[in-house]
């Protein structure tokens, strides 16, 4: 048995038993505090510089108490599920339309390939300068944090559809709208769904962007709040909070894609 399991976890691509997987997860998370209480409370780094880990707990459990940290993250939430919504709904059907018609690519990907390349905190000041700073602003720099990129991925998916199954259709008497509907879009389910797991990641990290100028709430404005106080262990708590939140919904796309497409896991 301890051979079988060896020559599995020294095999490339090759399952390992689940135990060993969720032995693992425990595992890394177990160094990594350990680390950090190691670094703490032995002095190493500074308590002004790195929180000892009971010191934010006791700020997350004191902000729950009071309410104001279901405030602000029911506000960083907010902001990030409605940008990413309006995001992929537009994204999506373009992407895979922009992958599947020449016309469609030629015509845009000049302009997308070019915006993509923007970055998003120059436009921090052009979006409140338009838009104001409610939250329109904020989910303004989530949508074009992912969107061009949602727009790319999903258009590369769609290329990488088998000719031999579109070939077929045709030759099975398909029209080309069809095409699109029962070969294309089941084809490149599982790869939609991938890319939609790994673009709300990114839209957490443009959370914090979206957060530092002209906010009054959220789990960014939060640090940028702390930051001026040195409250390092409010700045720690808000960033572990985005990280569980992303976490979270990484498991929702990953559970999403294991029923939606099991002939892809």
């Amino acid at each position: 048995m301890r051979q079988s399991l060896l020559k599995d976890i020294s095999t490339p691509f090759r399952a390992i038993p689940k135990w060993v997987a969720i032995l693992l997860s425990i595992l890394i998370w177990v160094l990594v505090i350990g680390l950090w209480f190691a670094v703490t409370y032995s002095g190493f780094v500074r308590e002004m510089f790195l929180p000892k880990p009971d010191k934010v707990v006791e700020t997350t459990i004191s902000m729950a108490m009071d309410g104001s940290l279901w405030e602000h993250v029911f506000s960083s939430v907010q902001v990030v599920l409605i940008g990413f919504v309006i995001s992929s709904v537009v994204a999506v059907p373009l992407g895979l339309v922009m992958g599947t018609y020449k016309i469609v690519q030629s015509f845009l990907d000049p302009l997308v390939n070019f915006i993509r390349y923007l970055p998003v905190t120059s436009l921090v000041p052009l979006s409140i300068l338009w838009i104001g700073i409610g939250i329109e602003q904020r989910v303004a720099i989530i949508i074009f944090g992912i969107f061009f990129q949602q727009l790319v991925m999903m258009a590369d998916a769609a290329r990488s559809v088998p000719r031999d199954l579109v070939n077929a259709a045709y030759t099975l008497g398909t029209s080309r709208t069809e095409t699109v509907f029962h070969i294309v879009m089941p084809a490149t389910l599982p790869q939609v769904l991938d890319i939609l797991r790994v673009t709300m990641g990114w839209a957490w990290t443009y959370l914090v962007v979206a957060e530092l100028v002209a906010a009054r709430s959220g789990l960014g404005y939060i640090s940028l709040k702390a930051m001026r106080g040195f409250q390092v262990d409010v700045i720690f708590m808000a960033i572990a909070l985005i990280g569980i939140l992303g976490l979270l919904t990484d498991q929702i796309f990953r559970l999403l894609r294991r029923y939606a497409a099991p002939w892809a896991v």
